[in-house]
């Protein structure tokens, strides 16, 4: 299934994305978001037959799980991104946090702030936690899995370099993206197969397979399960290859006006136009 949150007619809900439309699952199961019927997919699944309630041009979508508790992105975790950057490989993985408004849905414009020039791409792959656990084992890390998407880790380079810590240049107000569906793993299959491409103005600038990762979903869920219970709606950035625009000769960055689509197989393209903070309302 490919599941969306979204504001449509009826205001904000949760569905099923069909190629007939979309089916309003958050108003036909009377719940008030996505994240709280992960657990069990099966209403889910028992209405994915059902007509479409409305077009998907009717409706704006939000990211997946928009309102997220925990957002966790781990850095420097694509083996030709560490190399590229000069860093030594991490013996764990490394961790920061994103918060609900530094990200939009698909379609959404991302904001460059006025502060800096330095907005980068960071095409990634997003996997949302289905089942709570503590300290999973890694070999059963997958059965907590609820779905896969795309994520932007939209970066303000020199602030993310203000200090060892990679937050201030991670969390600007809508600097991110994360859509345009939540694909469940059934639909998705095995994950290390999968493509990435990221485009600015439709030139490819980061593609790799997803059996690039220096620790890979399974691993990083089961450390993070170590800290703490992973809860559904629990969102994981799992890292960007290489290519990112700082790292280049001379450095790229994105800049109003442009458009950047993060593309990965099964799970749709991830398209995002810039705009300067200022000119936003």
């Amino acid at each position: 299934m490919k599941l969306i949150s979204f504001a449509g007619p009826q205001g904000v809900s949760f569905g099923i994305l069909t190629d007939a439309g979309v089916i309003d699952a958050g108003v036909r199961l009377r719940a008030p978001e996505l994240a709280g019927v992960l657990d069990d997919l099966g209403p889910l699944r028992r209405l994915a037959g059902k007509a479409a309630d409305f077009a998907l041009s009717d409706v704006t979508l939000l990211p997946p799980i928009p309102d997220s508790r925990r957002i966790i992105c781990v850095g420097l975790n694509f083996k030709a991104h560490i190399a590229e950057t000069n860093n030594a490989t991490p013996a764990y993985p490394i961790l920061f946090p994103r918060y609900p408004d530094s990200l939009v849905g698909s379609g959404a414009p991302l904001l460059r702030p006025t502060v800096s020039e330095r907005f980068d791409f960071e095409g990634e792959l997003a996997v949302v936690i289905g089942r709570p656990g503590r300290a999973i084992p890694a070999e059963r890390a997958l059965d907590h899995v609820a779905g896969h998407a795309c994520f932007n880790d939209g970066s303000i380079r020199d602030w993310q370099r203000h200090t060892s810590q990679f937050l201030p240049g991670k969390c600007f107000a809508r600097s991110g993206s994360f859509g345009p569906y939540l694909a469940t793993p059934d639909y998705v299959g095995e994950v290390g197969a999968l493509t990435l491409t990221t485009r600015l103005n439709g030139l490819t600038v980061q593609q790799t397979r997803l059996d690039d990762l220096l620790f890979d979903v399974a691993a990083i869920i089961a450390y993070l399960s170590q800290i703490w219970e992973v809860r559904p709606g629990d969102v994981i950035a799992t890292g960007t290859p290489g290519g990112v625009g700082a790292m280049r000769k001379p450095p790229l960055w994105m800049k109003p006006g442009d458009l950047v689509e993060v593309e990965i197989d099964r799970l749709g393209v991830l398209s995002n136009p810039i705009s300067a903070q200022e000119s936003a309302s």
